[in-house]
């Protein structure tokens, strides 16, 4: 900028940083000062958002960290859910080796019920 202030093409850059217009126009949202904000647990504050109301789970009043109480909170069944997953993990695991004898037994079991000849295999398909 020093360079061309000397030689007269910008005679006064503060000024020309401060005209342009860095915000774009009509694209924010509106801004709502006084949005109310209700807790699960009854709770009702008043803070500044893009919507006029906001529902949360947790505020200050009932998180355990500030309240100093031992509290679940359960939400959407997370601890149903960890209770299924743990209970299917306890199930008997198979090896890899023992599902390659399974399914070589199946294999060889569906083998022997093919009929063997033409003819026994018109007569299962007539049935």
């Amino acid at each position: 900028m020093p360079r061309l202030k000397r030689k007269g093409i910008i005679q006064n850059h503060k000024q020309i940083a401060c005209d342009i217009n860095i915000m774009k126009v009509n694209i924010h949202p509106k801004w709502f000062k006084d949005a109310e904000i209700t807790c699960a647990c009854g709770n009702k504050f008043k803070a500044g958002a893009t919507t006029e109301t906001i529902y949360v789970e947790v505020c200050s009043q009932c998180h355990p960290f500030y309240t100093g109480q031992m509290k679940y909170l359960d939400a959407a069944g997370r601890v149903e859910a960890f209770k299924t997953k743990l209970s299917h993990a306890s199930k008997k695991v198979v090896s890899k080796t023992d599902k390659r004898k399974l399914k070589r037994e199946k294999r060889i079991k569906d083998e022997a019920s093919r009929p063997d000849t033409l003819t026994e295999l018109r007569k299962t398909v007539k049935k």
